[in-house]
């Protein structure tokens, strides 16, 4: 493939992940907008845990938000992880964020405290920054270690500070469940995609 016929396709790809991203963030808002001239009709859709009949929200629960506040905090650093994670390619995108949503969705199942009722994309952005702060070193790709590096120094500290499970308000179990998350799915897919070194024997 030609130069310029590579940088086209990286062109292409890049469009795509920000169309994307624009687009699920807009989602989001619009969703919260819907819940609360609903009044508040969709917060039920977040998970209470331990009920079987909450697994059904599993997913729903990561596209839901309490409060326009709530859904601002998530923006940006869902935009721009969700961007950078895209640029691998579309399909693989939407398998790693499949995971993180279902894992991250049953861990909080499984050990939320009792009567509580957890939502919002957090636990996929947790899941997003640890998959983009590992996979660039497990594939060996430079441009993947700088984004998971810049990454790292954007949002390290916010990331640490949301898994103390000190924050009133805060569920730092989906914010665990979901880093944990992404760091399997980087090594997971990471592995799946490096080639077999050929050894003679």
């Amino acid at each position: 493939m030609t130069g310029t016929g590579l940088e086209f396709s990286r062109g292409e790809r890049a469009k795509a992940a920000a169309k994307l991203m624009v687009g699920w963030v807009a989602l989001l808002w619009l969703l919260e907008v819907v819940d609360v001239i609903s009044g508040h009709a969709l917060d039920g859709l977040g998970i209470t845990p331990r009920e079987p009949s909450e697994l059904v929200d599993v997913v729903p629960a990561a596209f839901i938000h309490f409060g326009f506040a709530h859904v601002a905090a998530n923006s940006i650093p869902l935009l721009v992880m969700g961007f950078l994670a895209a640029l691998g390619g579309l399909r693989r995108f939407a398998a790693v964020c499949a995971v993180i949503i279902v894992a991250d969705g049953i861990g909080v199942w499984l050990i939320a405290p009792a009567h509580t009722n957890t939502a919002g994309a957090s636990g996929l952005i947790f899941g997003l920054f640890g998959y983009l702060l590992i996979t660039g070193f497990v594939e060996r790709r430079p441009l993947g270690i700088v984004a998971g590096l810049l990454v790292g120094a954007v949002w390290g500290g916010a990331i640490l500070a949301g898994l103390a499970p000190t924050q009133s308000g805060v569920s730092w179990q989906a914010h665990l469940i979901g880093l944990v998350s992404g760091v399997a799915v980087a090594f997971w897919s990471g592995r799946r995609r490096t080639p077999a070194r050929a050894i003679q024997g």
